[in-house]
């Protein structure tokens, strides 16, 4: 016998189905966020870039969509949160190039591309600007966007 309408015994009414839905919803979307900012702290942790940085890169570039895909007009494509540029794949090699639909692997990719602009110019915006272009205005412009992306920015 039911104890009301429309439910039978054993079963959760509607409302507390939906609102156990939601909640399991909202905690798996906060795992998830935790698990990407693991993977900034890791990956600068590994490379030694600033994980906020790395976050506004991410923001940037694919405003956290780790399934991002973009073809550029000049024939290559980037891929992933980091937005990781075909051009890598040689240096890269097929295995890891293969890797980069995991967001953390994408995460350390990138990471590890900054990094290799921070080599080459020090630990400045000219660095910043180098993760997505090469000539000194477009640098310059892409530095911009990730600095006002930066969180808790004051």
């Amino acid at each position: 016998m039911s104890n009301r309408i429309g439910t039978r015994k054993n079963q959760r009414p509607p409302q507390i189905t939906a609102f156990l839905v939601s909640v399991s919803l909202i905690i798996t979307g906060l795992i998830s966020d935790s698990a990407h900012a693991f993977c900034f702290e890791e990956a600068g942790a590994i490379y030694r870039v600033s994980p906020e940085l790395l976050w506004a890169i991410a923001k940037v570039e694919s405003s956290f969509n780790p399934s991002a895909m973009n073809r550029n007009a000049n024939g290559s494509y980037d891929v992933g949160l980091m937005q990781i540029n075909s051009a890598w794949a040689n240096v890269l090699g097929e295995e890891l190039w293969a890797s980069l639909r995991n967001p953390c692997q994408n995460v350390k990719v990138g990471a590890w591309i900054l990094a290799q602009c921070m080599q080459r110019y020090g630990y400045t915006w000219e660095a910043v600007g180098c993760y997505n272009a090469t000539s000194p205005d477009k640098r310059a412009k892409y530095a911009w966007k990730v600095f006002l992306s930066l969180p808790n920015r004051k």
